[in-house]
């Protein structure tokens, strides 16, 4: 096993990203190369998913996959339980980093930066515009817990479908969304013999600075 994965290794050859090519800010260039994931990457790859990296109060990292669900000026919008771990840990430690990776494309955005609430109105008209199962799950997984089995959590979803039998589940207190206002925004295109093309920009006073990094 150690000798087939020393092996495993891919040649980057797709494209490349220049200086020319590249905005003074990073909004536009991710709008730009996320467009292109959606046209491009097909399933089993949601162009939208994320893996999130948090740290909790003993200073351990987290990291799990998330749906990145809006994205404006500001910066990026995910949802969870409050409640959870990750929330816990947002509340421990209010900075965060997320990576998107898009194969197909040979691409990769690496974001960091500081993690607050969106408004409750927010998280209230997202939460309506989930599937049905999706709001009823919300209420009824204690997102994180301990459970004794499965079902102990289809017995919880049962509840909250009798709950919500004659009425549409509103979103709960403990759930909502949380944005990412990044500070450091890293562009990845995959180039040929590990020679990678980083831009990096850094939000510092006066606006973004843009660096190329070495690979």
């Amino acid at each position: 096993m150690p000798h087939s994965l020393a092996h495993m290794r891919r040649e980057y050859t797709r494209e490349g990203l220049t200086e020319a090519q590249s905005p003074d800010e990073p909004f536009s260039l991710f709008h730009r190369w996320f467009d292109d994931a959606r046209q491009t990457e097909r399933a089993p790859v949601e162009p939208n998913a994320m893996i999130l990296a948090t740290v909790d109060r003993a200073g351990r990292p987290h990291c799990r996959v998330l749906l990145l669900k809006a994205l404006d000026e500001r910066g990026f919008t995910f949802f969870t339980n409050y409640e959870s771990a990750k929330g816990e840990q947002l509340k421990a430690c209010p900075l965060a980093a997320m990576t998107f990776f898009w194969p197909t494309l040979e691409r990769q955005v690496r974001i960091e930066g500081r993690v607050e609430r969106v408004t409750r109105e927010e998280s209230d008209a997202y939460f309506q515009v989930r599937p049905l199962g999706s709001r009823l799950g919300a209420w009824a997984s204690p997102q994180s817990r301990v459970l004794r089995d499965r079902g102990e959590l289809e017995a919880l979803l049962a509840s909250a479908e009798l709950r919500f039998l004659d009425q549409a589940p509103h979103c709960p207190e403990h759930w909502g969304g949380y944005r990412l206002l990044p500070d450091r925004i890293e562009f990845w295109q995959g180039r040929s013999s590990r020679l990678h093309d980083r831009l990096n920009y850094r939000l510092e006073t006066g606006g973004w600075q843009r660096e190329r990094l070495a690979p």
